[in-house]
């Protein structure tokens, strides 16, 4: 454990050259007494590093030592693979540390040979943040512990309760993996042959089975999810077509995404536009727009909402029992 320590220190020093004790301490999380200890311990073994005292004080490595920490393990290799996660996606997989030390490395070489000028890094310009708005969508299984099983390329027998369902069923699956989506995990899969998309939300249990995954020739994880989002972007056998104030179509593309096919240019400060569901009932989505909307085809859709209003209504018409 104190080697780890001592390498994340010279890697800390190596970004920075100067560093408060008190900051050290804090990203080390240990005592300001053992980040003394260990700037001794250094210090010892010949590392130019020492504890300057006074106000403008701090633990210094001393210019152009440059110490050759920045190799990555494997472990680090393979969390920087996955570099599409943000930080809440990564600790769910049980990969923050490995990516925390990848980064210090990268950040101790890119130090290692500065630029002149130095250009602004685009880490510091461009942040990457998969998780939905206003999103809180909590998986009931491991998200790692799954990840980990997969690796044996094994069936699963999965525990899994689909929408339109009370109760879990249980199915027999051939998994290629799990991907993360707009903050929501699923598992890509074949059941009986056709390839489906498994909310981890609504997946209870799983288990390995002796079997091993009877995956379709030539295809991994990226070639099904492809096909499967695809096909689950393009369903949609009903058009519905609405108005709504030209103020609001950013939120109606944050909401309804790619099920927009059609805005029309505003005209008296309001727009048309047209979406695509797969049945009637699914214009139940509409009704976050509250007052703001108006359903102008098909009829059956207008029908809908009306019912849906009118139920709303006598529901809140009461008090609360």
């Amino acid at each position: 454990m104190k080697a780890s320590r001592l390498l994340r220190l010279l890697l800390l020093l190596q970004t920075r050259q100067r560093i408060t004790t008190t900051e050290l301490a804090e990203r080390l999380e240990v005592s300001r007494r053992t980040v003394l200890r260990d700037v001794e311990a250094l210090s010892t073994a010949g590392v130019p590093v020492y504890a300057e005292r006074g106000r403008n004080g701090g633990i210094i490595l001393l210019p152009g030592a440059r110490l050759n920490a920045s190799h990555l393990e494997p472990s680090e290799l393979e969390a920087l693979s996955l570099a599409g996660l943000d930080s809440t996606q990564r600790e769910r997989m049980g990969l923050s540390a490995v990516w925390d030390s990848a980064a210090r490395k990268i950040a101790a070489r890119q130090a290692a040979t500065p630029e002149y000028p130095s250009p602004p890094r685009l880490a510091d310009l461009v942040l990457v943040d998969s998780t939905a708005w206003f999103a809180d969508s909590e998986a009931t299984v491991d998200v790692a512990e799954l990840a980990s099983a997969l690796r044996h390329r094994r069936r699963l027998r999965i525990h899994y309760r689909r929408s339109a369902e009370n109760q879990a069923s249980t199915r027999v699956v051939d998994p290629y993996g799990i991907v993360a989506k707009s903050g929501r995990w699923y598992l890509v899969a074949d059941h009986q042959g056709d390839g489906r998309l498994f909310a981890l939300e609504r997946l209870s249990a799983y288990e390995q089975l002796d079997a091993p995954v009877a995956l379709r020739p030539g295809e991994t994880l990226r070639t099904r999810w492809a096909a499967l989002k695809e096909r689950t972007e393009q369903q949609g056998r009903v058009s519905v077509t609405f108005r709504l104030p030209e103020h609001g179509l950013d939120l109606a593309r944050r909401i309804l995404g790619t099920r927009i096919r059609d805005v029309s240019d505003a005209e008296d400060g309001s727009c048309t536009v047209v979406v695509r569901y797969p049945d009637i009932e699914s214009v139940r989505q509409l009704l976050q727009f509250g007052n703001h909307i108006e359903i102008l085809t098909p009829e059956a859709a207008r029908k809908r909402i009306s019912q849906l209003a009118r139920d709303l209504a006598d529901r809140h018409s009461t008090p609360a029992r």
